[in-house]
């Protein structure tokens, strides 16, 4: 019996090891990728290693060949173009597909694309991830569903390949309220990292001794564990890009403006990193903004 096959749109950062993950777990895949050398090197490190591979040009053909479906791109104008453009899903969407798509985009678009798909007969299920490159290179991602609850477990398999919790929050557009949310903790743990390692530094402390002491305590977070360690080392490469952040601060923004949430602390964070980006530092890691506090403030 032939591996089930699944369709992967969109091989950046997160994006690539998803997929290898996939082929990992026994998946045939068909790939498609806005630059579509990065699709043809993946393919090639992963035929070497005996895994079944195809790379096409367009996101309907990756519809054409599989009813398993992931993407992974930027922002909502790339997923209205891979599955609603005029090389998109939807002009060869087969029924009862199931696409997961992994972006973080407004929730409007996620219901406009999961609307038009459903046209089609099939199913479009919002399912942004949280745990940043690490966790999508080790299979640890979470992922915050929204759509149909059938969709999610006939689809079920491909989510357990690439992460280890998996909520459904509703319907469609509820996965990126959940990520929205998600972003929300996430721009202040930034901050409360960034503030007190500066606070620490300033004060003469050993940073790698505090660092190991705090991780151990109520102190904890993913930032301060993971991008704390990368201020101490030095490391501005990104587990997750400034730019990025940006993005998603965002449409947090604008959804919290949309519902009447004041989030104070988002915006600040969002300022920041703004000035970050101002100053030519958009493609560093997020952690970048201890730098800032030690230039600046």
């Amino acid at each position: 019996m032939s591996a089930p096959v699944v369709g992967f749109i969109g091989l950046g950062t997160m994006g690539a090891p998803m997929a290898s993950n996939l082929a990992r777990a026994g998946f045939e895949l068909v790939l498609s990728s806005r630059t579509k050398a990065k699709a043809e090197r993946l393919a090639a490190e992963l035929s070497a290693q005996g895994h079944r591979v195809q790379v096409v040009d367009h996101a309907a053909e990756v519809a054409a060949r599989a009813t398993r479906i992931v993407s992974c791109v930027p922002d909502s104008p790339e997923v209205l173009e891979v599955h609603l453009g005029p090389q998109g899903t939807a002009q060869a969407i087969q029924p009862g597909a199931v696409v997961i798509d992994c972006s973080t985009i407004a929730s409007e678009t996620a219901v406009r694309v999961a609307r038009e798909l459903g046209e089609r007969g099939a199913h479009f299920l919002d399912a942004p991830v949280s745990g940043g490159q690490k966790g999508a290179v080790e299979a640890k991602l979470s992922f915050f569903v929204g759509g149909e609850a059938a969709a999610l477990e006939a689809a079920r398999p491909v989510f357990e390949a690439l992460g280890k919790r998996i909520t459904h929050l509703g319907p469609s557009g509820s996965g990126q309220l959940g990520k929205a949310a998600n972003q929300v903790i996430v721009a202040l743990n930034l901050i409360a990292m960034s503030e007190g390692l500066f606070f620490a530094k300033r004060a003469g402390l050993p940073l790698p001794a505090l660092h190991s002491a705090l991780t151990g305590g109520a102190a904890n977070s993913w930032a301060l564990e993971v991008l704390g360690q990368k201020v101490l080392d030095g490391d501005m490469k990104p587990a997750f890009a400034v730019k990025h952040q940006q993005k998603d601060l965002a449409i947090v923004l604008e959804t919290a403006r949309r519902i009447g949430a004041p989030l104070p602390g988002v915006a600040l964070v969002h300022q920041l990193l703004g000035a970050l980006e101002a100053s030519g530092r958009g493609e560093d890691g997020t952690q970048a903004l201890f730098g800032l506090y030690e230039r600046l403030l």
